[in-house]
């Protein structure tokens, strides 16, 4: 099942038993994955990973407000966003911890023979699109540039 019938299904019993906080953050996911797909060509689908991208961005920018409205005591606004978080991240695969996300990037570098903080962009290519949705992006940058300089 696509990412965007799971989330209209998800709406649907949201509707159901009125949980008016859950719904509003499914409207916003749907939201914007109808937006990317109008805006890609008329009858084309987006691919599970396009989806995938979309909610990443979403719940990072869901993040960012929380630790801004949290360093602001907005203490509502931060538990708004909070539990919108929390509905995104039901959809997104369970994120990987650094110590899983460190092989994997050690056997990326041996793949493309990187030598040297040099070749970071040819790591860091390969690893995104691996580990797209499974680790942040900031976290990869940062386990790469370690085990490049080491």
């Amino acid at each position: 099942m696509s990412l965007r019938l799971s989330i209209e299904n998800a709406m649907k019993t949201a509707m159901k038993q009125k949980q008016k906080e859950r719904l509003v953050a499914l409207r916003a996911i749907k939201s914007a994955i109808l937006l990317a797909q109008s805006e890609k060509e008329a009858g084309t689908e987006l691919s599970e990973a396009q989806e995938l991208q979309i909610l990443s961005k979403a719940a990072k920018q869901r993040r960012e407000s929380l630790q801004i409205y949290i360093q602001e005591g907005r203490d509502d606004l931060a538990a708004q966003e909070k539990a919108e978080l929390e509905v995104i991240e039901e959809f997104l695969p369970k994120m990987l911890s650094e110590d899983e996300v460190k092989p994997i990037i050690q056997e990326i570098i041996q793949q493309v023979d990187a030598k040297s903080v040099k070749d970071m962009g040819k790591v860091m290519g390969v690893a995104t699109q691996k580990l797209m949705g499974k680790a942040d992006n900031k976290m990869i940058s940062d386990i790469v540039k370690q085990l490049l300089a080491s």
